[in-house]
């Protein structure tokens, strides 16, 4: 006699769901949306996750926490704004002057100041962008023995820009017009990116002079 056995009932796991699962990007733009217009603190992740449509669970997986949503929100912004094929492609002698259009473009947008303005959590992935990203997406590009040297300096310059006009802006640089800026640093961030000469030492805390 054959017996029928009932499938056992397919339960919902809480880790990737199967099929054809919402895009993280789509996840993003409702947090974005949602930090502009709430902030930070006021923003939950369910919040988000009634707006994207998804179940909250989704975003744990892929982001783990909200600060951790916002830091891709944020990474996400930075990354359209300093794509490495407008970017880094091109000619070689007007790189600087794209890097500093790049930056002051995506600084001047009113929408990424305002979330730049939004606690401690913005701040700790601007650093991270600069040091991880930017820094080492520069280093690549560049390549040859100072790459690291040499990216290292241009972030330096870009990173006093970013301090200066935008995050504790002085009266001086903030009254500049983008294309002032670019005129004034891009001298300064044409001799961080030239190779430096063959015996060329870097000078670091406690390093010595030449023998």
């Amino acid at each position: 006699m054959n017996i029928a056995v009932a499938a056992p009932a397919r339960t919902r796991g809480r880790g990737r769901p199967r099929g054809n699962p919402p895009t993280r990007e789509s996840i993003v733009s409702a947090a974005r949306a949602l930090f502009l217009e709430r902030g930070y603190k006021r923003t939950t992740v369910r919040a988000v996750a009634g707006a994207a449509g998804v179940d909250p669970a989704l975003i744990a997986y892929h982001f783990g926490s909200k600060k951790g949503l916002f830091a891709d929100v944020m990474r996400f912004q930075c990354a359209h704004a300093l794509a490495a094929d407008d970017v880094l492609g091109g000619d070689p002698a007007t790189l600087p002057d794209r890097l500093i259009d790049a930056v002051t473009g995506l600084w001047e947008d009113a929408d990424f100041r305002e979330l730049t303005a939004q606690g401690d959590e913005a701040a700790d992935v601007i650093r991270e962008y600069l040091e991880r990203e930017l820094l080492a997406r520069l280093g690549e590009f560049l390549g040859g023995r100072d790459a690291t040297a040499r990216a290292t300096a241009a972030v330096t310059v870009l990173g006093g820009l970013i301090y200066t006009r935008y995050l504790n802006p002085l009266p001086t640089p903030a009254a500049l017009t983008p294309s002032e800026i670019r005129r004034l640093l891009t001298p300064a961030l044409r001799a961080a990116l030239t190779p430096r000469p063959p015996g060329h030492r870097s000078g670091r805390p406690g390093g010595g002079g030449s023998a």
